[in-house]
């Protein structure tokens, strides 16, 4: 007897084909999974990003405040420390505190205050009313450096660091300026 010999005709997918195209689609599905979850973060931390420009500005009126509104001599508008005793505003990293009594914000007059805090609409959606929600910074320091510029004992330099986490980045917002004894 012959034997006849087939040739199959048949065309499509085997199911091994089948699943290696499962498992790329997969991996290309949890791909745009973590890269949207990583863009979410990023999108927040826009928000941190204000708050941090905000209050490194808000530190910045704090020194022009002392120095041009407050009884301080220009020995005062300095870092506090074991050297020099006299300096309103604190050394290295600081949590955000309301201004203590001096009405400063990073001065040594704020030790022991609560943490600063951002208010967002409660559950009516509305801001300004009773169940609004306070939101502590309690994820932001802020560094106030102030030096002396070399040759010139009536100027000094600012900078104002804020540090804060926004989801999984740490990130970091620097203003610089100066200021001088002459009013």
């Amino acid at each position: 007897m012959l034997k006849a010999k087939r040739q199959s005709r048949e065309k499509g997918f085997t199911l091994l084909e089948s699943l290696i195209a499962l498992v790329v689609l997969a991996i290309g599905v949890l791909g745009l999974a973590g890269m949207l979850a990583n863009s979410l973060a990023y999108m927040k931390g826009a928000q941190m990003d204000f708050i941090a420009q905000q209050k490194a500005e808000e530190a910045a009126e704090a020194i022009y405040t002392a120095k041009y509104n407050n009884p301080n001599d220009w020995a005062q508008i300095s870092n506090f420390s074991v050297g020099n005793p006299a300096g309103v505003f604190l050394t290295g990293p600081q949590p955000l505190l309301e201004p203590g009594a001096d009405g400063l914000v990073g001065s040594v007059a704020d030790v022991g205050s609560p943490p600063e805090y951002t208010i967002e609409p409660g559950p009516d959606g509305k801001l300004g009313t009773a169940d609004d929600i306070k939101i502590p910074l309690t994820n932001f320091t802020r560094t106030i450096t102030i030096t002396n510029v070399a040759g010139d004992s009536n100027l000094r330099n600012i900078v104002i660091t804020i540090n804060y986490k926004a989801g999984t980045f740490q990130r970091t917002y620097t203003l610089q300026t100066d200021i001088s004894a002459f009013n």
